[in-house]
């Protein structure tokens, strides 16, 4: 799996003109499934969103995880994060994972950090859709759970 993590001060998410996710201070997240992931690749990812340190400490150091700070994640589908542009100019997605066990990965990746206490909303799976954020510091941070990047 892979996700691209901003530190965000707030973030919504819109569909149809409707504002169907929105969270404070937390976690924008783009996520995508690939071909072959599975539980392990499922893990590792929520693992590393609800507990990287990436928000300031008193002191001003990256120390604080979004679960320490009490934010919230908004976490959005993102199969183009496993487009391969290299050859030509439209990207191709056959390494993207199928829609249906993407969709199953993705609601898990919901449930999974909803249980680790952080509040999280959340995109329409294979909607168009339209992401506001506040991207804090910046700070993006790229993960791939087959380590790639």
């Amino acid at each position: 799996m892979r996700a691209v993590v901003q530190r965000v001060t707030r973030a919504s998410v819109t569909v149809g003109g409707e504002v169907v996710g929105r969270i404070d201070r937390g976690l924008c997240v783009l996520l995508g499934a690939g071909a072959g992931d599975a539980e392990p690749d499922l893990a590792y990812v929520v693992d590393k969103i609800v507990g990287m340190r990436i928000f300031s400490d008193d002191a001003g150091k990256m120390n604080l995880s979004v679960q320490d700070v009490g934010g919230g994640v908004l976490c959005i589908s993102q199969f183009t994060l496993y487009g391969d542009a290299r050859k030509g100019r439209r990207p191709g997605f056959t390494d993207a994972l199928e829609p249906v066990a993407a969709k199953a990965l993705y609601e898990q990746a919901l449930a999974r950090i909803a249980a680790a206490g952080v509040p999280v909303a959340a995109g329409i799976f294979a909607a168009d859709m339209q992401v506001e954020l506040i991207n804090d510091g910046p700070v993006t941070i790229l993960l791939d759970s087959r380590k790639q990047f």
